[in-house]
């Protein structure tokens, strides 16, 4: 009997040797040579056992065994974030863990250009896949948001997002874009305006800029055709800018009209500065932060053509 007892041990020996063997081999280990990168989503609400499954049906995992227990150990089970995230098969199971609980998912890059409107900005987004455009332009739309990034009460947030190229992860809330964006434009109009040869009330910049945007065809205009606007408003001039026209027509449409028509310039739209003195309503665009210099500092002239 105490032969047997003896066996039994070293039988159990034998089997704890091995597994603590192969264990250790398996946190240091990868499941194959290929180095190819696999794009692999932790989705919102998956448990950590759903996510052990997919690792090894991508083949980046070899053992769902050992790999639970190994997160368990460490204290990863709960830590995995949500997002998508480039792994190799050539990594270890231990790497692999601390990728997927480190948040640092793949990003996409999404460009605005400078004088998109939210409209257009709204359709990039969702032609990109990076989100609805609807929702996109509700946000733009939120008074409590709005009044919160700005300070102040404004229909939108047209004018106020600043095109720039932004970095999203897949499951990045448009909030989030939207509030980079704004915070991007009030930190370009703080940097144009300090110093400025002629002072105005940040939104009436943020109109005269967006209009001086739509107009420049060349980036070193923009100061001469800020001159050419100041110079008609001292004089009590209609701005008389054709972009105006196409974004009241925009705006009460939903259409971007693809040309203008006499009937066009003479139709009313709080916009359209052939028909209404001084600034138009609000914003036609996005300016960028050279848009807003020039219009805080246009080139000294006469012009006012």
């Amino acid at each position: 009997m105490k032969k047997f007892y003896l066996f039994v041990i070293a039988i159990v020996a034998v089997i704890t040797v091995f597994v603590s063997w192969e264990g250790a081999r398996f946190v240091f280990s990868s499941a194959s040579e290929d180095s190819v990168p696999v794009t692999f989503e932790v989705q919102p609400g998956a448990s950590f056992h759903q996510i052990a499954e997919k690792l090894v049906e991508q083949g980046l995992v070899t053992n769902r065994l050992y790999f639970k227990i190994l997160s368990r150990v460490l204290n990863y089970s709960g830590r995995m974030q949500v997002g998508e995230y480039s792994l190799r098969a050539t990594m270890s199971p231990l790497e692999i863990l601390q990728i997927l609980s480190s948040g640092k998912s793949i990003q996409y890059a999404i460009t605005f250009q400078e004088g998109l409107n939210m409209y257009e900005m709204a359709q990039l987004i969702e032609n990109q896949g990076r989100g609805s455009q609807k929702e996109f332009l509700r946000l733009c739309r939120d008074q409590t948001l709005i009044k919160e990034l700005l300070g102040e009460s404004r229909p939108s947030l047209e004018g106020y997002l600043y095109p720039n190229t932004y970095y999203l992860a897949r499951h990045t809330a448009l909030e989030t874009l939207v509030r980079n964006m704004v915070k991007g434009a009030l930190s370009a109009y703080e940097k144009a305006a300090e110093g400025a040869a002629i002072k105005m009330p940040r939104h009436s910049a943020i109109i005269l800029a967006s209009i001086i945007e739509k107009e420049t065809g060349a980036a070193h205009e923009r100061p001469l055709i800020a001159s050419v606007f100041h110079n008609r408003l001292k004089k009590g001039m209609r701005l008389q800018s054709d972009p105006t026209i196409i974004y009241g027509m925009l705006h009460s449409t939903g259409v971007m009209p693809k040309n203008i028509k006499k009937r066009d310039i003479m139709a009313y739209t709080k916009f359209n500065t052939y028909r209404v003195k001084a600034h138009p309503f609000g914003p036609i665009a996005n300016p960028g932060g050279e848009a807003m210099r020039a219009a805080h500092n246009p080139t000294p002239s006469d012009y006012l053509y």
